[in-house]
Order: structure tokens, then C-alpha cells, then sequence
């Protein structure tokens, strides 16, 4: 099974789970870049706009070919309890008809079983087919806390699906 992790992140969490998850999946690892500048605190307010409009912003690879991958991971961090900009843009552009996908969301606290379903919603409006998905709240864990939880998933992940 050939699988691919694709995930945006700002501040390093959701990178964290995508490293974790292809290392442990075996599966290459993709990174959208998201061309707007998404850092410091009025870039902060126009992200959080942006995440509940559900804009589409301007993103790195624009294209992509996943039709040797069998399962494909899509990451996300939660802004305003919606997927990133990048994540939708990534959603709405790449062909993702009839993949088998897996989503996960890292956060701070609260809105990721929102952003979730909303990008369940999205991906299957597109024909793709969702396994699985789970959240990790980040708020007051380290770097190793963060890699402790994803493994704990993995096992489960492992175990009835993959």
C-alpha cells in the first residue's frame, strides 16, 4: 500500500503528527506551503478570517498526481474551529476521487471534531472515502507529548484499518 501525508502547519504541531505518521506509515511526506504570510498578529486575524470564509489562497505544489497513492493522511491545524486556507485550497484543487483518506487536526483546545467534519464533508462532495480521523490538543505539551499521543493513534490506526 503506497501512502501519502500531506498537511500544512504553521507553527510546527500539525508538522510534528505528519512526521510521526510517515515514519511510522512508511508513506511520503508532502508540506503545502501557503504563499500568504500567515505569521505575526494581524496576519493572525486576517488567517482566522480567511479559515472561517473558507478563502482559497495561493498554494505550493498548485498541482499534484496522487494516482499511485493508495491512502492519503491530509493534516490540518484549527483556525476558528475550520481546516487551514491551505488545507481547503488543497482539498478543492487536487483530484482526490476515490481515495481512501485519513484526517487529522491538531489544536490548541477546541473546534477540531468541527473542522473535521468539514473537511469530511469537502472530501466527500470530491468522492473520496474517509477511514478514519482524529485531533490532538496541543495546548501545554511539548514537541515529545505531541509525538507520544500521534504513536498511541498509530496503534490504533494500525490495528483496524491499515
Amino acid at each position: 500500500m503506497k501512502i501519502l501525508i500531506m498537511y500544512y502547519s504553521r507553527t510546527g504541531n500539525t508538522e510534528i503528527v505528519a512526521k510521526t505518521l510517515s515514519s511510522q506509515l512508511f508513506g511520503d511526506l508532502t508540506k503545502i506551503k501557503d504563499y500568504k504570510e500567515r505569521n505575526g498578529f494581524k496576519s493572525r486575524i486576517t488567517s482566522a478570517i480567511d479559515a472561517f470564509r473558507e478563502s482559497k489562497t495561493k498554494i505550493f505544489p498548485e498541482e499534484m498526481d496522487l494516482t499511485d497513492y493508495d491512502l492519503i493522511c491530509v493534516g490540518t491545524p484549527v483556525w476558528t474551529a475550520n481546516p487551514s486556507p491551505a488545507i481547503v485550497t488543497a482539498i478543492d484543487t487536487y483530484d482526490f476521487k476515490g481515495k481512501d483518506i485519513i484526517l487529522f487536526a491538531t489544536m490548541k483546545n477546541m473546534g477540531g471534531n468541527k473542522a473535521i467534519r468539514r473537511m469530511e464533508e469537502k472530501f466527500q462532495a470530491r468522492g473520496a472515502r474517509i477511514l478514519s480521523s482524529f485531533t490532538i490538543k496541543t495546548q501545554d505539551k511539548n514537541s515529545s507529548q505531541i509525538t507520544g499521543e500521534t504513536l498511541n493513534i498509530i496503534k490504533y490506526l494500525k490495528s483496524k484499518i491499515l
